[in-house]
C-alpha cells in the first residue's frame, strides 16, 4: 500500500460519507416519509423445504468434522479449516448479504430435530422444556459469539484441524441441547449468535420473498429499506451488533504496528499469538466496549440535539443499530477479501479431492494456488480500490439507513438531521479508521 495515494482515498472515502449525509439533510421530509419497502418482485418465489438442505448441511459438517481429527493436519487441505473459516464464515456470510437469511435452511439443527420428530412421533424443539428468561435478552448469544470472537482472532491456532474440529462439535452440541431444552424457534431468536447475525445481515440483501395477492414472488429492493419495518433491539440486542463489528474492527486493528507499539511488542520479533494472548484478549473485548460508548453517546448526544430526553436513547438506539450492521458487513467484507482471493483457492482445490484420495471431482485438484496478484502494483491497487469502494459503500447505506429510521422516529427533517449530526461524525470517523486499518503496516 506505500506506493499507492491512500491519503486521497481516505478523504475522498470520508468526504463521500459526510457528503452523503449532508445530502440527506437536504432532503424534503416528505420525500422520504413512510415505512412502505418499494420492490420489484420480479418471479415467482420457490419454497425449499428446510429440513432436507439442513440434513444435507449437517451431513457435510459431519464429514468435515471427522477429517478434522482424522485427515491432514495442513489447514490448507484439511477439508475443515477451509470449509468453516473460508467458505462459511466469509463467504456465506457474505452470501446473506445478497440473497438474504439462508442460515435457516443450512443451519446444522433443524433437519435433525425435524427427523426426531418425525421418529419419535414428539415435538422436539417445537415445545419448550424451560422457557428462556425474556430478562437474558440476547445475553447468551453475545456470551457464544464472544467466545467465538476470542477462538478466531486471539487463540492459538483457531485452524488447526483437531482443535477446530473438538470446537466445532461442542458448539453444534451444546446449541442442539439448548434447541431441545428452549424451544428452536426461541433459542435461534435469541440465543444462538449466527441465527441473529445472518438474520440482521439478511435486512440488506437487494433480493427478498414478498408477499402478494398472487403469492410469494422474488423480489428486489434498496438494500437497507427493509430496516424501517423491524422491530427495535433491546439493549442486549444492541450490544450483540456493536461485538460483530467491534471484534472485526480489533482484527485488523491487533495486526498493526500501532497496536504492537501499545503493547510494548517489536513486530519485526513476533513469536505469534501465544506472546500476545493476554493483551490481546483484553483488547478485543475493550475494542468492542469503546465502540458500544462512541454509539450510545452519539444517539445521547443527538436525541438531546433533537430536543429528545435520555428516555429517548435506548428506543432510537435499538432502532438506529441497524445502520451499524452495513457498516459490520463491509469491514468484513473488506478485511477478508485478500484471504478469500488466496484460500478460495484452496477451497476450490479441496473440494475436486477433499480426502486426497487422487479424485478430480470438479476438475480443480490440480489448481496452482497463486498470489501474484499480490507482487504487482496494478493487482494491489484493484484489491485496495474494491476494499475502498466496500468500506465507503457500507458507511453510505448506514447513513441512509440511520436517517430514515431517525425521520419515522422524529417526524420532523430538521430534528431528524440534528440527531445524526454526531452518529454521522462517528461514521465518518469509522470511515477513515476502516480504511487506515487496510492501508496502515501490519504483520498480516
Amino acid at each position: 500500500m506505500m506506493l499507492l495515494p491512500v491519503g486521497y482515498y481516505m478523504t475522498g472515502g470520508a468526504l463521500a460519507v459526510l457528503l452523503s449525509f449532508l445530502l440527506l439533510a437536504a432532503v424534503p421530509g416528505r420525500w422520504l416519509a413512510g415505512k412502505g419497502v418499494p420492490a420489484l418482485a420480479f418471479a415467482p418465489a420457490v419454497t425449499v423445504p428446510k429440513a432436507p438442505v439442513s440434513l444435507l448441511a449437517l451431513a457435510v459438517l459431519a464429514v468435515c468434522v471427522v477429517s478434522g481429527f482424522v485427515s491432514t493436519g495442513d489447514p490448507l487441505t484439511n477439508p475443515l479449516p477451509l470449509v468453516i473459516w473460508t467458505g462459511w464464515w466469509v463467504g456465506f456470510t457474505l452470501a446473506q448479504a445478497v440473497f438474504g437469511n439462508l442460515w435457516p435452511w443450512f443451519n446444522p439443527w433443524s433437519g435433525l430435530l425435524a427427523l426426531m420428530r418425525r421418529v419419535s412421533g414428539g415435538d422436539v424443539g417445537l415445545r419448550p422444556l424451560v422457557a428462556l428468561p425474556v430478562r437474558l435478552g440476547y445475553g447468551l448469544a453475545i456470551l457464544q459469539f464472544a467466545v467465538f470472537a476470542w477462538f478466531e482472532l486471539v487463540s492459538i491456532a483457531p485452524e488447526d484441524p483437531p482443535r477446530l474440529a473438538q470446537a466445532v462439535l461442542l458448539y453444534w452440541a451444546v446449541n442442539l441441547a439448548a434447541m431441545i431444552v428452549f424451544g428452536e424457534a426461541e433459542w435461534t431468536k435469541r440465543g444462538e449468535p449466527f441465527s441473529v447475525f445472518f438474520r440482521m445481515i439478511g435486512l440488506f440483501a437487494p433480493f427478498f420473498t414478498m408477499r402478494t395477492p398472487q403469492g410469494p414472488k422474488l423480489a428486489l429492493t434498496w438494500p437497507g429499506l427493509r430496516c424501517r419495518e423491524a422491530d427495535p433491539m433491546p439493549v442486549s440486542g444492541t450490544l450483540l451488533i456493536l461485538l460483530t463489528l467491534g471484534t472485526a474492527s480489533f482484527d485488523g486493528f491487533s495486526e498493526t504496528f500501532t497496536w504492537f507499539d501499545l503493547i510494548g511488542r517489536n513486530p519485526l520479533e513476533f513469536a505469534g499469538r501465544s506472546s500476545v494472548t493476554l493483551p490481546n484478549s483484553l483488547g478485543l473485548y475493550a475494542a468492542a466496549a469503546m465502540l458500544g460508548l462512541l454509539f450510545y453517546g452519539a444517539v445521547a448526544a443527538g436525541a438531546a440535539l433533537a430536543g429528545g430526553s435520555l428516555s429517548d436513547v435506548q428506543p432510537l438506539a435499538g432502532r438506529l443499530i441497524y445502520s451499524i450492521i452495513p457498516i459490520s458487513i463491509a469491514f468484513h467484507g473488506a478485511h477478508y477479501l485478500t484471504m478469500l482471493l488466496i484460500n478460495g483457492q484452496y477451497l476450490a482445490a479441496m473440494l475436486s479431492d477433499p480426502f486426497l484420495r487422487g479424485w478430480d471431482l470438479f476438475g480443480t485438484a490440480h489448481w496452482h494456488v497463486t498470489t501474484s496478484f499480490l507482487q504487482h502494483l496494478e493487482g494491489v491497487r484493484m484489491i485496495w480500490i474494491a476494499q475502498t469502494a466496500v468500506i465507503v459503500t457500507g458507511h453510505v447505506v448506514g447513513i441512509l439507513v440511520a436517517h430514515m429510521i431517525a425521520l419515522d422516529y422524529f417526524g420532523k427533517a430538521g430534528a431528524a438531521a440534528r440527531s445524526q449530526l454526531f452518529l454521522a461524525a462517528a461514521m465518518v470517523f469509522y470511515t477513515v479508521f476502516g480504511l487506515w486499518l487496510l492501508s496502515t503496516p501490519s504483520i498480516g
